[in-house]
């Protein structure tokens, strides 16, 4: 029988890059978002109160249900469920972009812990973190170095038994409400990147602050940090002196391709937006539908979605099942989707006309939330240079 065409995740999660546990995960948690976190999401707006207090909310509900589960790995033998990671962001994306952001960044915050923590910080961070009684954070970012990871000037200096962190770290996702943060600092090792270490740093530090929260396009919790003379004890390093830059990367190759599966969260509720409003909308005395110029626009937009969530979980299952470094596949993943989903859905606002540019429109906030994916988690261009450099060097 040949597969029918699909927009929901769990028609993705038929295809044989996943298990049957994969399956009844996403059945189960596109109910729940349905269920129990749209209307939390939709009712926190644009405020930075209310989405400080949504996103607690969120998570809260998450790690009730055990939906957090999958966000940290607490058995240091252990390896991320990528798939289970992707099918999330994907189903969560499309209901509600503050609930997949939330679920991210209990995973992203916490990464470096689960992949080279020590056995008393998994024990200490991870549990709360997937109960969803903590909130993390990944601050790596600077003024000055974004893509450009050995341009880092955040300082940490041994003193006695204790680290002192001294610098400033920006675009920091949860910052402002996070329990505790991943905190990249040169430690001097050697020059460049090889000289970082990475260290959890509590919220109720002394020495740290919140500078500023940032405002973007499609709001949600961002900030500025200050590490000033801000002391933590040496069991607070994350892995082993100079490997800051490693531990970052290992992060970010596991869940650089979750990015590409929001963005195609984000594509399918666009596909989906667009196919109701053309088959309700008549314009000189026809459907939208019924235009072949629409038609031209929703198979290109169906192709694109399908072609992007190919390589998407092509590259979740690779990394789930060889393990290893997976830089390649998630750059590929994380750049095709993040591009396709902005195509996608420019093709949905299209199709609405000057309703698709009105404030608060589905297809507009859409518009918003998918452009910064293009530009986190390493950029598209940075992306590009990954990809070639795996391909020039075989």
């Amino acid at each position: 029988m040949v597969e029918q065409v699909h927009y929901r995740a769990s028609g993705f999660a038929q295809w044989p890059f996943f298990e049957d546990r994969h399956r009844n995960q996403v059945a189960a948690l596109d109910s729940f978002a349905r269920e129990q976190l749209v209307a939390v999401a939709e009712d926190a707006g644009e405020d930075d109160d209310a989405q400080d207090i949504a996103c607690r909310e969120i998570v809260r509900r998450l790690g009730e249900a055990g939906f957090l589960n999958c966000s940290a790995v607490v058995d240091a033998q252990g390896q991320f469920d990528v798939r289970g990671l992707c099918l999330s962001r994907d189903t969560l994306a499309c209901h509600a972009p503050l609930a997949d952001f939330a679920f991210a960044m209990q995973g992203l915050g916490t990464g470096p812990i689960s992949i080279a923590g020590s056995a008393q910080q998994r024990a200490d961070y991870l549990p709360p973190v997937m109960r969803g009684e903590r909130l993390a954070a990944f601050a790596l970012s600077e003024p000055d170095a974004g893509s450009d990871v050995s341009a880092i000037s955040t300082t940490a200096r041994r003193e006695g038994a204790d680290f002192v962190l001294d610098g400033i770290k920006t675009w920091i996702s949860n910052g402002g409400i996070a329990d505790h943060y991943v905190v990249f600092a040169r430690t001097g090792e050697a020059p460049g990147a090889r000289g970082l270490s990475a260290f959890i740093v509590d919220a109720d530090n002394p020495g740290f602050s919140v500078v500023e929260r940032i405002r973007v396009i499609a709001p949600h919790p961002l900030a500025t940090i200050r590490l000033e003379n801000c002391r933590v004890p040496a069991s607070a390093m994350v892995g082993n002196p100079g490997e800051g830059f490693k531990v970052a990367m290992g992060t970010l190759d596991v869940f650089r391709t979750t990015v590409g599966a929001a963005a195609l969260g984000f594509a399918r509720r666009g596909l989906s937006e667009a196919l109701a409003r053309v088959q309700e909308r008549s314009v000189f005395g026809k459907l939208l539908s019924e235009f072949q110029l629409t038609q031209a626009k929703i198979a290109e937009m169906a192709t694109e979605i399908d072609a992007a969530s190919l390589l998407v979980y092509r590259s979740a299952w690779s990394k789930d099942t060889f393990g290893g470094r997976n830089t390649a596949p998630s750059s590929m993943a994380k750049m095709y989707a993040t591009e396709k989903a902005q195509e996608v859905i420019d093709k949905a606002v299209q199709l609405f006309g000057g309703l698709g540019v009105v404030h608060g429109v589905p297809v507009e906030s859409l518009y918003r939330d998918i452009r910064a994916l293009r530009i986190y988690e390493g950029t598209t261009e940075v992306q590009k240079l990954v990809i070639a450099n795996a391909v020039l060097s075989g």
